[in-house]
């Protein structure tokens, strides 16, 4: 019993010690940057800026940046779409990748803070931690685009653009065989943090995720209560990948003029990415 007890108080060390160097407060105020460029549809002016300021912020990191362009047939016509793909290589010949869409829905008012605002964020705090922590598989940070339907309702392609086209070109490339595990982010800044159990998501990869919350104290905030969410891990799963989605979907400012700064905490963002980074440690060890 003593021995079993020693190896809880040590794995909760290990644990803590790999999510401390994820910063809320820094994810909170990259999220309020992609924010102040306005409402960022793709193929917008707007989300245009971004892209230039996620790529200027990238390269002062240790990682190989890469742009997947593609011009995607929308209910609008043709829009040009970018991926943009951020590469900390590794020696295992495996690969872990975090995604999360930058593009916002196309409705009047709507800034994103939280949708996709928070994705984008969060992502950029990932590439702070990932500069200094030490990991044998590839880490792969994707910022999506084209993960909103142009037209009111999500029906049919209407959707995922970035993520579908993403997932078919690395299964062209033969690169989908050597990911590990993808999971990804959407809607992790609510202040009222309340994320659902996703049955869409790889059960093993998703358990793996909520234990870890839970050994981290933040059970509370990764609910029990089911969900079954069409997202931009769904092109990878339906691949063969082992994918899972993190989102809180409680939340009433959804696609709403109110999705504004002000409903965000630095917590929330803190909680994600401390679980997150957690995480990342504990797949090195697994094959």
């Amino acid at each position: 019993m003593q021995r079993t007890q020693i190896g809880i108080v040590m794995l909760l060390l290990t644990l803590t010690a790999c999510a401390k160097d994820f910063d809320g407060k820094r994810a909170l105020e990259y999220t309020g940057k992609a924010v102040d460029f306005g409402p960022r549809p793709p193929g917008s002016a707007a989300i245009q800026k971004l892209q230039s300021y996620l790529l200027a912020q990238l390269k002062s990191h240790k990682c190989t940046v890469g742009q997947d362009d593609f011009t995607a047939q929308t209910p609008q016509g043709k829009v040009p779409m970018k991926n943009i793909i951020a590469r900390y290589a590794g020696t295992s010949g495996r690969a872990v990748v975090l995604s999360g869409h930058y593009d916002t829905k196309v409705l009047p008012g709507f800034v994103g803070a939280n949708d996709a605002g928070s994705s984008t964020g969060f992502l950029l705090e990932m590439a702070n931690v990932l500069d200094r922590m030490p990991h044998k598989d590839d880490i792969y940070l994707v910022w999506l685009d084209g993960e909103e339907a142009f037209n009111l309702q999500w029906a049919g392609t209407d959707n995922t653009y970035g993520s579908r086209h993403l997932a078919e070109k690395w299964a062209a490339e033969g690169f989908l065989p050597r990911i590990k595990a993808l999971i990804n982010i959407d809607m992790v800044g609510d202040a009222d943090l309340d994320i659902l159990y996703d049955g869409n998501s790889a059960p093993a990869l998703l358990k793996l995720i909520w234990e870890t919350a839970e050994k981290l104290g933040y059970g509370r905030y990764f609910t029990t209560r089911a969900s079954a969410t069409d997202d931009d891990h769904m092109p990878f799963r339906r691949l063969g990948v082992n994918a899972a989605d993190v989102i809180d979907l409680d939340y009433p400012p959804w696609h709403t003029p109110a999705d504004t700064m002000d409903k965000l905490s630095a917590h929330s963002f803190q909680v994600v990415g401390d679980v997150i980074v957690a995480v990342l440690k504990q797949l090195e060890g697994m094959p």
